[in-house]
């Protein structure tokens, strides 16, 4: 087939290695707020930008990537534009701050962006994000534009004028066949994303980047969630210290088996 003209839909998250007690949640707010925390792209996401790639060095074509959200950092986008997409699309509004988008929501906002910007052989997406981990939205998002989906996979390939695409499955994988346009929700067994050279990076500043705003593309996000957050608390976590008092070590270790024994554990 000719060149594929490709988009990726990249979140920014808080970084997921971060230690949880850098994570507060406000329970007022609902609200996770995490401190000290740098934002990168969700891993997932960089899976589905190196799949991307991939089928450009071997097919032609071109990638864009496309970010919705609030505060977003420019830095990390520049860092996956180095990688080797070739443009990239912002929708930077506080209105699309990820603790305010649900699925229904962000997969709106989404369509309405891939429409505006025209059409795609090939939308890729992570398989879910790093910090709801709800698997929803790129499906969501095939849903709205019309097109076929494929969940899962860990190997996508051009054939004719479609995809093959190596699914996961718990057990081993599927392999489905689609007609394009499709999208793909990406696994991480496809592998890392390659980092960019300093070199990349540099050039990557003068690649185009184009800004998109709710009202130019008419969506409006809060009428489109479906999803309400009734509260949010830390997990409560309750600790109890037993010692077990003996004459010898034989003794403990039979009175410790008992001890277990009665909690279920053993």
């Amino acid at each position: 087939m000719s060149e594929l003209n490709m988009l990726v839909c990249v979140k920014q998250v808080p970084d997921p290695e971060g230690p949880p007690s850098a994570f507060e949640v406000d329970r007022e707010a609902r609200r996770v707020i995490p401190k000290g925390i740098p934002p990168v792209l969700s891993p997932f996401d960089e899976n589905a930008l190196e799949a991307a790639i991939r089928l450009k060095e071997e097919h032609g074509g071109s990638v864009t990537l496309l970010s919705v959200g609030s505060g977003l950092s420019r830095a990390v986008m520049l860092k996956a534009l180095a990688s080797g997409a070739d443009r990239l699309v912002l929708l930077d509004d506080p209105a699309c701050d990820r603790e305010k988008l649900d699925a229904q929501a962000t997969a709106a906002v989404l369509a309405a962006a891939v429409r505006s910007l025209g059409g795609f052989d090939l939308i890729l997406t992570g398989r879910q994000a790093a910090d709801t981990n709800a698997g929803q939205v790129g499906l969501g998002l095939a849903e709205m534009l019309g097109i076929p989906a494929v969940p899962f996979a860990r190997k996508v390939e051009v054939k004719g004028a479609g995809i093959r695409v190596e699914s996961v499955l718990p057990d081993g994988y599927a392999v489905y066949e689609a007609e394009l346009p499709a999208l793909v929700t990406v696994s991480h067994e496809v592998g890392d994303l390659r980092y960019p050279s300093l070199m990349a990076i540099k050039q990557a500043k003068s690649l185009p980047v184009e800004e998109l705003t709710l009202t130019g593309l008419g969506v409006d996000p809060a009428s489109e969630t479906r999803l309400e957050l009734v509260s949010l608390v830390p997990p409560s976590r309750e600790r109890r210290c037993r010692l077990v008092e003996a004459d010898s070590p034989e003794e403990a270790g039979a009175r410790l088996a008992e001890l277990l024994r009665e909690e279920k554990i053993l």
